[in-house]
């Protein structure tokens, strides 16, 4: 955890309360004590610092300075075919690490059924991921994430309007075009299962004014893909 990330209701003027995994990361990892200082942040909000005012086994305090603003944005739009649970919760991490503030999470022919059943799909488990990635980064901004279970209706009635003033790309192995480098405009980019897009989905968004692009001869799993092409397109 390099940031202590904090919720509104946490919050008291200029007060913090933390207990918790937060707590224990303090307690055991910091190893922080009355009077010292560590970095801290409101979601959404400015980051700042926040000096331990009491400390005990259930719970600190913490007097908080909140002056910051969180680190830019990545201007990325990721749409990525719903991938098995335990990969979606860090590939969220990841994506939410590097910036990203738009993931719409949509189904594919290679999707199975049962992964839209997940516990990890509730508001409650998304937003526990995109709070670690979020320490990680030292962020505060929360991504938005939206489900879409039906894919022709998503890409034939929405995409158009989600794509709109940005560059739009299809990772895809069978193409000849490797991903850009260093992108200096927003970028939409759509990140198939495990297996990619069927022909007639890449077909699809291709109607859409979707650009295939590959990154090289290699087949990599999505959580490893996604980052790859998101450090290629926006470098840190």
């Amino acid at each position: 955890m390099n940031l202590l990330l904090l919720k509104p209701d946490q919050i008291t003027q200029q007060t913090a309360t933390v207990s918790g995994r937060q707590l224990e990361h303090l307690l055991v990892v910091q190893r922080v004590e009355v009077g010292d200082s560590v970095r801290v942040g409101e979601i959404n909000g400015l980051m700042g610092q926040g000096i331990i005012k009491t400390l005990s086994a259930e719970q600190a305090t913490l007097e908080i300075n909140l002056d910051t603003p969180p680190p830019p944005v990545t201007p990325l739009c990721l749409i990525l075919a719903l991938p098995r649970p335990k990969m979606l919760r860090r590939t969220l991490q990841s994506v939410t690490a590097m910036g990203v503030k738009e993931i719409y999470l949509v189904n594919s022919s290679r999707v199975e059924k049962s992964f839209w059943q997940s516990p990890f799909l509730l508001p409650e488990a998304l937003e526990e991921q995109m709070i670690l990635g979020l320490e990680q980064a030292r962020d505060t901004l929360m991504p938005e994430i939206h489900l879409r279970k039906r894919f022709k209706p998503f890409v034939e009635d929405e995409l158009g309007e989600i794509i709109k003033g940005s560059q739009a790309l299809v990772a895809h192995p069978l193409t000849e075009v490797p991903c850009p480098i260093n992108c200096d405009s927003a970028v939409t980019l759509a990140i198939g299962p495990e297996g990619g897009f069927i022909p007639y989905e890449v077909e699809l968004l291709s109607s859409m004014g979707f650009g295939a692009v590959h990154l090289g001869p290699r087949i990599l799993r999505v959580e490893v893909a996604v980052p790859a092409l998101i450090s290629r397109l926006f470098p840190a």
